[in-house]
């Protein structure tokens, strides 16, 4: 666990260890939330696209995407 001061100007200096697991270089951006009592700070991806590639990639395994697409454009075309 690190610490960090909060200085009179409200900033803190992110610790060395922490800036380089993260990787974080200047100009980077931190996304803060509040979950309880405690702020989280995450860095924000550069590209949300090449972030969100892949993600829940686990939920599509065996559905073949044009058989998928088929069977939801028929649905929508049963209801009208």
């Amino acid at each position: 666990m690190q610490t960090a001061k909060v200085s009179e100007k409200y900033q803190i200096v992110v610790p060395k260890q922490v800036r380089e697991k993260l990787g974080l270089q200047p100009g980077d951006r931190l996304l803060i939330s509040v979950e309880g009592n405690r702020a989280v700070l995450r860095l924000q991806p550069r590209s949300y696209a090449d972030h969100m590639r892949g993600l829940h990639k686990e939920i599509w395994q065996g559905i073949e995407p044009t058989d998928y697409l088929k069977e939801e454009r028929n649905s929508w075309a049963e209801r009208t």
